[in-house]
């Protein structure tokens, strides 16, 4: 990227609804992305589930899921399964990852340049051109857009000031339901005159802006094993084992 393209990012992660959310606690960061991992299993994660891959009571898990920081990017079922979480799915939409061989599926295109550096994993990513229905292939690893076909493809993304963050439900609906991949800046504009909401980035700015985003919302920009890392040698900096906290 140049530093042209990195100054475009920071801009719009200044005027991002994201960045003036409050970040989730040590312990919520923590539980996220456990709970990311447990999704990456390709099923609903219940609530008991939950607490045995945190090693914590169940109300514990169910406090975080339903009165932490990270409950409002959760999405779960009337019987109370989660299947949706941070951008990751567990239910179709129109675009699939394959992570270690399992089919996993994202709220939007966006979304999945920054999983994979949630996840620690490189995705498979298959997605397609919402103007010409063409299919977008890509490849993305935790720390770059590894390949792309076509060469050409772009995103296009709501403009971040206007996502409403308040629950899951929400940015899917102000957001995502408007954010894609497109062959070409041709089709993109075209998809941006009749949404002008969005504004088109390069894949490349795309990923940067999701790693502006992990970064806030977890504190370091690696995968889940180099934070867990981080976390444990600061621990004594900060709060107890989450298997003796209730938030």
């Amino acid at each position: 990227m140049t530093l042209a393209d990195i100054a475009t990012v920071d801009a719009l992660w200044e005027m991002s609804a994201l960045r003036r959310a409050p970040a989730p606690t040590p312990v919520e960061r923590r539980a996220g992305l456990v709970l990311l991992r447990e999704l990456a299993g390709g099923e609903p994660v219940s609530v008991e589930e939950f607490a045995r891959s945190l090693d914590a009571s169940v109300g514990i898990a169910e406090d975080l899921v339903k009165a932490s920081r990270l409950t409002r990017s959760i999405l779960t079922s009337e019987a109370g399964r989660i299947y949706g979480f941070m951008g990751l799915s567990v239910s179709e939409t129109p675009h699939r990852m394959i992570v270690d061989g399992r089919a996993l599926w994202t709220w939007c295109a966006y979304d999945t340049l920054f999983l994979p550096a949630l996840l620690d994993r490189t995705a498979q990513v298959e997605t397609h051109d919402p103007a010409t229905g063409q299919d977008i292939y890509l490849t993305v690893s935790p720390r770059r857009v590894e390949a792309v076909d076509p060469a050409a493809a772009v995103a296009s993304i709501v403009r971040p000031e206007a996502w409403d963050v308040a629950s899951a439900a929400c940015v899917i609906a102000s957001a995502c339901h408007h954010m894609f991949f497109h062959v070409s800046r041709a089709t993109g504009e075209r998809w941006r005159l009749e949404h002008p909401e969005t504004i088109l980035l390069s894949l490349e700015e795309a990923f940067e802006f999701g790693q502006r985003s992990n970064a806030h919302r977890f504190g370091f920009r690696s995968g889940f094993d180099r934070l867990m890392d981080h976390q444990t040698s600061c621990q004594s900096d900060r709060s107890p084992p989450i298997s003796i906290i209730r938030t």
